[in-house]
């Protein structure tokens, strides 16, 4: 079935209608060249804070205060961050600026955040769009972003965790729970209002799941078990089970390869998006999460509270304590 695309944000008028401004820059290169500095954003989860890291250096940039357990965090293109406070029952926004601002709506537990990230000015102009994991609510609710508030929600049956959403932002497959026996599978036709269209039960209890980046495919991690499940987004057939390290495994793209950590295990594997293995590097112990950002792949450590960025091949640039523990990390490109 053919799916809707989802509108995009104009940019200008996003800055027209936030209190803080955005950075436009829709590349880190472009953006550096207009004086922006590429950041990584990493949860200090036990000291409710946020740590800039120029990655291109690998130092602090600065730290910013944020309200009490900051659990994970998502890049809204490069121009802004939503963070989820899990604990607390709130979400903020970090602009371009790092600036911090709260987003209006009653949460239970919020986790996992997947923004439309569609934003090219040439569609037509929409606000840019974040789909977050309530666990305890057991629903998906959709957030406004440039007017900062919740403008929909839609039960999943399940204790959402992770979650991913497809480039042309037309499909959400979330994991409903750490070790979950099903994922759904959401339409996103009309973006504002998503709709559970089906599901999917894994050879093994899901953690991650990751669409890869021209959306053919979804990987699916294991919470229980070294394996891995690679889908056909389309009609979510499984095309292949591959061998992981430890669980919880988790995932991301660059280009041609995926990124798989195993915290248990304190390794990084990179694979080709066939299943693959081109190689390996270790990581600090605890480096659970794994999130893409411009041409730097970036390692939190729940444990250990370093941040590792690697290459788009695979090769340790940098390692940098940050923080007592590091749950998640983002990036975006700082003005």
């Amino acid at each position: 079935m053919r799916l809707a695309r989802t509108k995009c944000m104009d940019r200008r008028r996003f800055l027209a209608a936030t209190a803080a401004p955005l950075v436009l820059g829709a590349a880190p290169a472009l953006a550096a060249r207009r004086g922006g500095t590429p950041l990584a954003l990493v949860t200090a989860d036990l000291e409710s804070s946020i740590v800039a890291v120029n990655v291109a250096t690998g130092d602090v940039h600065r730290r910013l205060r944020v309200p009490a357990d900051p659990r994970s965090i998502e890049s809204i293109g490069v121009i802004g961050a939503v963070v989820a406070h899990t604990a607390g029952g709130r979400l903020t926004l970090i602009d371009s600026d790092l600036r911090v601002h709260s987003i209006a709506g009653e949460f239970g537990a919020p986790r996992y955040s997947a923004v439309s990230q569609d934003l090219r000015p040439t569609l037509s102009p929409g606000s840019p769009l974040a789909y977050v994991t309530d666990s305890a609510q057991e629903e998906v609710v959709v957030v406004d972003l440039r007017k900062r508030r919740v403008v929909e929600r839609v039960g999943v049956d399940g204790p959402c965790r992770h979650l991913s959403i497809d480039r042309a932002g037309t499909r959400l497959w979330v994991a409903l729970g750490n070790k979950a026996e099903t994922l759904a599978v959401l339409s996103l036709a009309v973006p504002r209002r998503p709709r559970v269209v089906g599901s999917i039960r894994p050879p093994f209890l899901a953690h991650d799941v990751g669409f890869t980046p021209g959306g053919r495919r979804v990987w699916v991690t294991s919470g229980d078990r070294g394996r891995i499940a690679i889908y056909e987004a389309r009609n979510g057939k499984l095309v292949r089970t591959i061998a992981a390290d430890a669980p919880p495994q988790h995932v991301t793209f660059i280009g041609d390869r995926a990124f798989v950590t195993s915290g248990d295990d304190a390794i990084l594997r990179v694979h080709a998006l066939d299943g693959r293995l081109l190689r390996s590097a270790p990581v600090p112990a605890g480096s659970y999460n794994v999130q893409q950002g411009g041409r730097w792949i970036l390692t939190p450590s729940l444990t250990e509270g370093t941040l590792c960025s690697f290459s788009e091949r695979g090769a340790q640039l940098h390692e940098l304590r940050v923080a007592r523990s590091s749950h998640d990390a983002c990036f975006i490109v700082g003005t």
